[in-house]
């Protein structure tokens, strides 16, 4: 029996039948076509990875709509705190865990806060809000 060769299928890119061995021994003569052809579909790769980066990338900024949307949100997010703490106030005593919200709340608006007097007000009422933690703080450890 007489081995020929493989008669596998020949590398991508290369002609058909440039990869078959010389009568005189093993040669890599098809492997030359395809180390050229390599970086080709590198590049190919990457540029369709980016490419998905960018779409990735254009979904998550969204429009203005979108932004007020998020703004909406975290507005309302204070203001349902806010309730808390009046009825709170109301019923005689602040719960530290609504103020600790409060705070928490009006720092991650303050990053989204692109006015002014918004920042201002946000400093107001963290500023207060912290002050009457270190009021029930104190009234705790002197009970």
């Amino acid at each position: 029996m007489k081995v020929n060769g493989p008669s596998g299928a020949a590398p991508a890119g290369a002609p058909r039948g440039a990869g078959a061995p010389a009568a005189s021994g093993f040669s890599l003569d098809g492997l030359a076509g395809a180390s050229e052809a390599a970086p080709a579909a590198r590049t190919g790769g990457v540029a369709s990875l980016s490419s998905l980066d960018a779409l990735i990338a254009l979904q998550e900024v969204g429009g203005p709509l979108e932004r007020r949307r998020k703004a909406v949100r975290r507005a309302g997010k204070i203001l349902d705190v806010l309730d808390e703490v009046k009825l709170g106030l109301l019923d005689g005593g602040i719960p530290p865990a609504a103020l600790d919200r409060l705070i928490l709340a009006v720092k991650m608006e303050r990053g989204e806060a692109d006015e002014p007097r918004l920042r201002d007000l946000l400093d107001e009422v963290e500023t207060r809000a912290a002050v009457e933690l270190a009021k029930l703080e104190v009234a705790r450890a002197t009970i």
